[in-house]
């Protein structure tokens, strides 16, 4: 267990090369190019936290200050994805989940229930994130074990309905999303969009990037868009002039660099992907396999990106109009580009739609979050997490995702039977899709 988490504890940026590296060894891929793979995929995951640290860095003040502002006074804190994974992983039960998910993921793969192969192991912590809070609830080690093994398969379920959608969206073939914070989000946007598409004058608005740009030449320009909300969010945080300019511009080389980020990623996950693809054909004819990813890859587009700074004003409005909400957004506030990563998909890039859908899943997020709160309070007291004087904690992402009410709260009123009923659900789901729906076929390509 301590060599598992001292593993962990080594974040993403090596953790994922090293295990893309033994999988492509795996493959048949020679050493050197599956060490450069896992090297380039290493560093595109540093290039893309250096860039989502300099939009946390900018607008973690700013939205500070436009808390202040507003005169926000509520009794819950958001403690954002970072602090939430660390409670995760913190508690004994938390511990075994990448064990849990690995053999999981392999059954399902052997059985031919789902397509994708997770390397996202780090992403995990959403499973023992579950899986914690029902312990808190039960005091059973066994029902939280059996917790994160349904949790899992509701991800993989989502991962593989999103996967032709989330493909032909952003370009990345062959590759699928099995995030705990934003797979949710397809199932959520699924009826949003449908009925959007069946509004007059509503079905006919189209906002893209690319229209944008058409329409409005320079101002439609990602840097100039990106430099326009930042200066829009530092006058809605009051900041002076200059940190107002200094707003803008960072924010805009977010929207700049972030696409280049990913675009490495992408680079170094290409010869893992045609060695997947090679490998499947040959051992297993006829089959398709899903490499599922973080959603990070869906961050460096501009849909995503714009929707996402606009949404952080409008999150913070809401939380304050909302009767019965207790928590006060914050910590994933820069964790949006990520619960919008899918949601963006199913609205084909669309950026009001995606602004749409997306605060009606914030709406969700902070009513959840605020039903969970004394659960993860009490799961960061076993975790021994320092809760830094906050008497109500709760996580906006993971603790407001519809999944984690469902979970939780059907494991908190029916124990077994609840989580139980979800996962022959789920695997009732897993086998109609895999097996009975004539599925179109997207095999893995060289990305």
């Amino acid at each position: 267990m301590n060599g598992l988490q001292w593993f962990v504890n080594l974040g993403a940026s090596v953790m994922l090369p090293i295990l893309l590296f033994v999988f492509a060894l795996i493959l048949g891929i020679k050493p050197s190019k599956a060490f450069k793979a896992g090297l380039t995929i290493g560093i595109g995951f540093i290039g893309l936290n250096l860039v989502i640290g300099v939009l946390t860095k900018n607008l973690g003040p700013a939205s500070q200050a436009m808390v202040k502002n507003f005169g926000l006074h509520l009794a819950t804190i958001d403690i954002g994805w970072p602090a939430a994974s660390a409670i995760a992983y913190g508690t004994v039960l938390g511990g075994l989940a990448i064990p849990v998910g690995v053999i999981t993921n392999v059954i399902l793969l052997l059985l031919g229930l789902t397509k994708t192969l997770d390397v996202d192991v780090w992403n995990y912590w959403h499973i023992a994130f579950t899986g914690s809070l029902i312990y808190v609830v039960s005091h059973n080690f066994a029902l939280g074990l059996f917790t994160m093994v349904v949790h899992v398969m509701i991800i993989y379920l989502l991962a593989d309905m999103a996967a032709p959608i989330v493909q032909k969206q952003y370009g990345l073939e062959g590759v699928s999303f099995p995030q705990g914070a934003s797979a949710p989000g397809y199932l959520l946007a699924l009826p949003i969009n449908w009925l959007l598409d069946r509004i007059p004058g509503i079905n006919k608005i189209k906002i893209t990037p690319e229209t944008i740009q058409k329409k409005m030449g320079i101002f439609g320009d990602s840097s100039v868009m990106g430099l326009i909300i930042g200066i829009v969010i530092g006058i809605l945080a009051r900041y002076p002039i200059s940190k107002i300019l200094q707003l803008g511009v960072s924010t805009a080389a977010v929207l700049v660099l972030m696409p280049r980020m990913v675009s490495l990623l992408m680079e170094g996950l290409a010869p893992i992907s045609e060695g997947a693809n090679k490998f499947v054909s040959s051992k297993f004819p006829g089959r398709d396999l899903y490499i599922g990813m973080d959603s990070a890859l869906a961050t460096g587009n501009s849909t995503v990106l714009s929707s996402s700074l606009i949404l952080v004003p409008i999150t913070l409005f809401l939380s304050v109009i909302l009767p019965g909400n207790n928590v006060l957004p914050f910590g994933d506030l820069a964790t949006i580009v990520y619960m919008i990563a899918v949601i963006a998909a199913v609205c084909r890039g669309d950026i009001f739609r995606t602004i749409i859908t997306g605060s009606i899943n914030i709406i969700v997020s902070l009513y959840i979050a605020s039903w969970v709160a004394p659960l993860v309070t009490g799961a960061a007291k076993v975790a021994k997490f320092n809760l830094q004087g906050n008497s109500s904690i709760s996580v906006l992402s993971d603790g407001g995702v519809w999944t984690t009410w469902l979970i939780v709260g059907l494991g908190k009123l029916i124990s077994w039977g609840g989580i139980g009923l979800i996962g022959l659900v789920t695997l009732t789901l897993m086998i109609w899709l895999n097996k009975f729906h004539n599925n179109s076929k997207i095999t893995i390509k060289n990305a």
